[in-house]
């Protein structure tokens, strides 16, 4: 009979042989304060610090999570419910699955009930880091200016100073000015988000946010307020019904939500956390002084090669990616990519074998335990594609080096964006700029650069003429001969 998780119940869970938390849980501080307690932070960051808590180490580091968005609500009530618990099922190629109940979250706290709490709690002299898993779009930024978009209505409505602040920004700005004020050590805020940059971009954008309220504050900000980047690498599909059941079934647990993930992890870590952190490095986590060589490794080929195969893919008929990466049009298509026009921008890696890697990620692709769907890989492309694939592009067209194959990827987002698939059937475009995309995807029929004209989007790249004949020509094939015929032309071309 299966047991509901929580932490009366974790003797009993343990008893059929599930790996649990064997830590006392009552004692830990919470001195991470998480802003996006998804799937990801869950299979990644909590899990580290899951496992420093099972060496006896990092108990003044327990997770604070922190949701921002009504939609938030669903998690806090699972959390709620489950002391901050959850299972964790590592999903291998052959089959073999890896379970465990994770216990590093050991408090949730709902900013659009109370956000005073929120701002408080990272004002409290335990807090030591504030992270951030808030997805490429929460860090406000316009893709082609990187600056800070003050008209946003929810950083408006915080800016204006009426009310308790509602967004990331305000509240961890709020929170950095308590501290001050009381004479606490500020926190570090870290970015654990797929951005280049992240803490760069990190901190561009909260102290823009603090100088349109106080200049002076935001000035403190930049001079003792540490950001530090980091790259973070693990394949989290959403979870399912399916991943439930299993979890019921074959584990005995009953738990409101569970994450799957693939085996493979990797987290490299600035080393700037001045106001103290985790013994990151006893749970294999890379610890370096430069983590822009292995970002752009991971942004360029892993992340833009997931956006090389999801609209291919799905226009091809495929719905998730191990199946589009078992054809071999679209996995030679994505490994020419990767060779011929990712990999000629990176630059070394340190302890990295660059071909090894992407032989992996094809490998990773291709896993059919994870079944991550190609939907999901699909959603809030004009948030993913700017800053994953077009930074390629720009540095082939100012190099001279090619690229055909990312134009064609940019046309299968173009198609794919109409809204239909090649049979006719709907295509449901998830994208904060779906009503404009789409429309001018429409219209890309009679005009074929209407998709490219968006500004906002692909700044100047209508200009280019090389970048332009490109597309045109992938566009044109996607349009006339179908995606999967375009997609076996330009592997072999």
């Amino acid at each position: 009979m299966p047991v509901r998780l929580s932490p009366e119940t974790l003797d009993q869970i343990a008893a059929n042989g599930v790996a649990v938390p064997t830590y006392d849980r009552d004692g830990i501080t919470a001195g991470i304060v998480h802003f996006g307690v998804g799937g990801f932070h869950r299979a990644h960051q909590a899990m580290v610090l899951d496992q420093l808590l099972q060496r006896g180490e990092a108990r003044e580091y327990g997770i604070c999570g922190v949701g921002v968005l009504e939609q938030d609500r669903r998690m806090a009530a699972a959390m709620d419910e489950q002391g901050g618990l959850y299972t964790l099922v590592l999903k291998h190629p052959d089959g073999t699955r890896e379970s465990r109940v994770v216990g590093s979250i050991v408090e949730y706290l709902l900013a659009v009930d109370d956000p005073d709490a929120v701002v408080e709690k990272m004002a409290h002299p335990d807090t030591r880091i504030v992270s951030l898993t808030i997805t490429e779009g929460g860090y406000n930024f316009d893709h082609v200016t990187g600056e800070f978009v003050a008209d946003e209505p929810g950083v408006a409505a915080d800016l204006r100073g009426n009310a308790p602040p509602r967004t990331v920004f305000g509240l961890v700005v709020e929170a950095l000015r308590r501290r001050r004020d009381r004479g606490l050590e500020p926190v570090t805020v870290m970015s654990c988000d797929n951005i280049q940059g992240n803490g760069h971009v990190a901190r561009q954008m909260f102290t823009s946010y603090a100088r349109l309220q106080d200049p002076a504050f935001a000035d403190w900000m930049d001079e003792h307020v540490s950001f530090p980047n980091s790259m973070v690498d693990r394949i989290t599909p959403v979870t399912t019904d399916e991943d439930r059941a299993w979890v019921r079934d074959e584990l005995g647990i009953e738990d409101a939500w569970p994450v799957v993930a693939e085996p493979f992890f990797q987290w490299v870590l600035e080393d700037d956390h001045p106001a103290g952190r985790p013994r990151y490095e006893d749970a294999d986590v890379q610890l370096v002084e430069d983590v822009e060589p292995y970002e752009l490794m991971k942004l360029r080929l892993l992340n833009a090669s997931h956006q090389g195969l999801c609209y291919f893919g799905y226009l091809s008929g495929y719905r998730y990616a191990h199946e589009a990466t078992q054809d071999d049009a679209i996995a030679t298509f994505l490994r020419r990519y990767m060779d011929e026009e990712a990999t000629p921008t990176l630059h070394a890696v340190p302890g990295i074998d660059l071909d090894d890697y992407k032989s992996t990620l094809i490998e990773r692709f291709r896993n059919p335990e994870v079944r991550d769907t190609l939907a999901r890989l699909c959603a809030e492309s004009s948030d993913r594609i700017p800053k994953w694939l077009l930074p390629v592009v720009r540095a082939n067209l100012a190099s001279g080096g090619p690229v055909t194959l990312s134009a064609g990827i940019v046309a299968s987002w173009a198609r794919y964006a109409e809204g239909t698939d090649e049979d006719g059937q709907p295509i449901q475009v998830v994208d904060r700029l779906a009503d404009r995309l789409t429309a001018a995807a429409q219209q890309q029929h009679e005009d074929r650069l209407a998709f490219l004209r968006d500004r906002q989007v692909f700044g100047d790249l209508v200009d280019d003429e090389r970048f332009v004949a490109a597309y045109r020509d992938a566009l044109d094939g996607l349009l006339d001969e179908g995606a999967h015929a375009t997609v076996t032309r330009l592997s072999r071309s």
